[in-house]
């Protein structure tokens, strides 16, 4: 639970000033075109800018949710370190990024195959959030396939 405290305390923040660039980036033609027909503030903000920024809002989340399995650090310090299932919601634990930070200096023949392995599939759910990520993008339309194929 420390951890998870953490990495919101770290997270949130990134995730809300993207959050905020996007919604900022609506055209105010489509603000005051709601305003003159008669819409609320509320109804503005619901009907209006979140559907607009809705693709960079969820971006900004997949971005969050990459940065978030990126602090190893700071998790391996908090969690525990404890390689047992936790039978409850403030019991140590481990990740598998914190594994691989603890072991792999002294790891030698299976274990470091293991330590590999672990590494590996780390890995692939990167990659499998980048693609997720990409094509959120493609399918909005907000960024161009040249522009894509960089992030």
């Amino acid at each position: 639970m420390t951890s998870v405290l953490v990495l919101v305390v770290m997270i949130v923040p990134y995730f809300v000033s993207i959050a905020t660039e996007v919604m900022a980036l609506v055209p105010s033609d489509l603000k005051e075109a709601a305003y003159s027909l008669g819409a609320t503030r509320y109804e503005t903000i619901r009907h209006v800018i979140l559907p607009y920024s809705k693709a960079g809002i969820i971006a900004g989340i997949i971005l969050s949710f990459g940065r978030a399995m990126g602090e190893t650090m700071a998790v391996t310090m908090l969690i525990g370190n404890s390689n047992y299932i936790p039978t409850d919601l403030f019991g140590p634990a481990n990740t598998m990024a914190s594994v691989i930070a603890n072991e792999f200096q002294e790891s030698t023949g299976i274990t470091f195959s293991f330590l590999v392995l672990i590494g590996l599939v780390l890995l692939c759910i990167t990659f499998l959030v980048n693609i997720l990520g990409n094509a959120i993008l493609k399918k909005t339309g907000i960024v161009r396939e040249r522009e894509v194929s960089c992030l």
